[in-house]
């Protein structure tokens, strides 16, 4: 489970960090970055989960897996990260080990992209 402090809940939050944020592509989802620089701590983790993904049962299982997975992404993340992770329709068949690394390969192909190195 993501502990409620890295937890991304406001709308305005998610809003702007797809908008304005860094997007890299997965078979399984889409991450966006963005740096905060209002002093909150951090870093904050949104998840999109939509009805294409499938029904309830469906995506609440894919909500899961995607928290526990980016659980194990905090350590690699500054605190003024914010980060939305978007499910995509065949996230409702990847096991939480696949879903990881495509959250790592994600993050490294923005970190490089961006000149970051971590």
């Amino acid at each position: 489970m993501l502990p409620a402090q890295y937890r991304m809940t406001r709308s305005a939050e998610f809003g702007a960090t797809v908008s304005q944020g860094t997007k890299a592509a997965q078979p399984d989802l889409v991450l966006y970055t963005r740096p905060d620089r209002t002093g909150e701590p951090g870093p904050r983790i949104g998840l999109v989960v939509s009805k294409a993904v499938g029904n309830a049962v469906q995506r609440h299982r894919v909500s899961r897996r995607l928290r526990h997975a980016a659980r194990a992404l905090l350590e690699d993340l500054d605190p003024a990260d914010r980060v939305v992770i978007r499910a995509l329709p065949s996230s409702r068949h990847a096991i939480s080990p696949r879903l990881e690394q495509e959250l790592r390969t994600a993050l490294k192909r923005i970190r490089t992209r961006s000149g970051e190195s971590k």
